[in-house]
């Protein structure tokens, strides 16, 4: 069952890291509390205090079970990527590594700035950066939020029923469980997201995809959520050529198509 959500902006601004909001405007954290990093805040504020932005989101809970590094949801495969690192005593992960190979569940989600009246093409250069930073920080916050529901509510997931942190204290991550997005380290194929469509329609809340896997509206997040109570971030990093080749075999394509999508681990 796929259940999707909508929030309006105003609604979502607790739930705003300022600190990436800084640092996409290259503001260090050492300087985010000078008056200019204020201003350059409470302009976002104002903005999105002059419109009725929504971001919308959707949420899949799947039945999962992991086989090798693997993982099954609902059935589908979703191949993934293990690091190499070869650090003594340090294990190489993989996010399978958070999953049962019996029977498990695994989150799918996504978020967008669908419906947004922020001008991310707005004449004024300052606005114009205004309204596309201030438009990614919203789609995360949506993640953040959502995120938090699908942790406390039974109908959802509800795995962590009696936590009690304040939005701010979310951008900490004392929570348990992960929300790696599609692109990032922990999962850096991006044409994974083809995978996750399939399961989660993408397209009902906006989103459509490029030939490369990339999101429009680019205001979006995708990605999977983990409960297991020792899941963590990790960079997979650079992988070798009889993984890639492996890799490649497992996701039914060609070393030369799946190299366009992980030239950073190569």
């Amino acid at each position: 069952m796929i259940h999707s959500f909508s929030y309006k902006a105003t609604e979502l601004l607790p739930y705003i890291d300022w600190g990436y909001f800084f640092h996409a405007w290259s503001i260090k954290p050492q300087q985010q509390s000078s008056a200019e990093a204020q201003q350059l805040k409470k302009d976002a504020i104002a903005l999105l205090g002059e419109n009725g932005s929504m971001v919308r989101a959707i949420f899949r809970l799947c039945h999962a079970q992991s086989s090798g590094d693997n993982l099954q949801l609902d059935g589908t495969t979703l191949p993934l990527l293990r690091q190499q690192h070869n650090r003594p005593d340090t294990p190489n992960l993989c996010l399978s590594d958070f999953v049962s190979p019996i029977a498990d569940k695994v989150g799918l989600f996504a978020t967008s700035v669908t419906e947004s009246n922020i001008d991310t093409e707005s004449d004024d250069p300052y606005k114009k950066m205004l309204s596309q930073t201030l438009a990614d920080r919203l789609s995360e916050a949506a993640a953040s939020c959502l995120h938090s529901q699908v942790r406390t509510r039974k109908e959802l997931w509800g795995y962590s029923p009696d936590e009690k942190f304040t939005p701010e204290e979310l951008n900490s991550e004392p929570y348990p469980g992960i929300r790696p997005a599609i692109g990032y380290p922990s999962l850096p194929d991006q044409s994974v997201i083809f995978t996750i469509d399939k399961l989660l329609n993408l397209n009902s809340i906006g989103i459509t995809l490029t030939s490369n896997g990339a999101m429009h509206p680019h205001a979006s997040v995708c990605g999977l959520m983990f409960a297991h109570p020792a899941s963590r971030y990790f960079s997979v990093g650079k992988i070798s050529n009889e993984q890639l080749a492996d890799y490649a075999s497992r996701r039914g394509t060609t070393i030369e198509d799946i190299k366009r999508f992980l030239i950073k681990n190569i």
